[in-house]
């Protein structure tokens, strides 16, 4: 398998984590395919022209990081997705995937668009986004980013870790004192250091 990827994309970078913690890293070659929605990589299977796109010999490619991950879960018999919390996981993979749109929006309207028609508004309207679903973490779901590993727990830290890289500036962990202490510990694992957007 090939996965279509960028180094610095958090939903590729959710995949990769997810191929660490299922032990699938070796089944699947990286294939780097920086893109923007200007220009899409002819080579990336997907028709959207997005990554993250994982190309299979036993069937069409996949893309969407909700559905690779899954598919890569099942493929692992892993335990990502636990039918106890199942709601709860995907509401929180959901917030992941928001909190990763709007942050990268927010770098397309700068390196997209020409100067003269960049829309600061739109670009504060995008971290409003990032700053209430940050909220809402710190002041209702810490208590679900505990326990064994699930994929909306490696999405939350792939959101985070992507502002961080992008949006370090603006302080997430101001104000969120258990969010920043989970993301610290969360760092520890090996999926998360061997995946560190460059």
């Amino acid at each position: 398998m090939e996965l279509y990827h960028a180094a610095a994309s958090p939903f590729a970078r959710k995949v990769r984590v997810v191929l660490h913690e299922t032990g699938q890293t070796d089944d699947v070659t990286l294939v780097e395919s920086a893109q923007t929605p200007l220009t899409p990589n002819a080579a990336n299977q997907n028709p959207l022209g997005k990554i993250p796109c994982l190309t299979r010999d036993d069937g069409p490619a996949l893309y969407d990081s909700r559905v690779i991950c899954r598919y890569l879960n099942d493929r692992a018999q892993a335990q990502l997705y636990p039918t106890a919390r199942q709601w709860e996981v995907l509401t929180l993979e959901a917030t992941a995937d928001g909190i990763m749109d709007a942050a990268v929006l927010m770098v397309y309207e700068a390196r997209v668009r020409p100067e003269d028609k960049q829309f600061a508004a739109y670009v504060e309207a995008q971290w409003g986004k990032v700053t209430r679903a940050l909220d809402a973490i710190e002041d209702r779901w810490l208590s679900h980013l505990s326990g064994p590993v699930d994929i909306g727990q490696i999405g939350i830290a792939c959101a985070l870790g992507y502002l961080d890289f992008r949006h370090g500036a603006r302080d997430w962990r101001q104000g969120r004192d258990g969010l920043a202490t989970w993301e610290k510990a969360f760092l520890g694992r090996a999926s998360m250091a061997a995946t560190m957007p460059t």
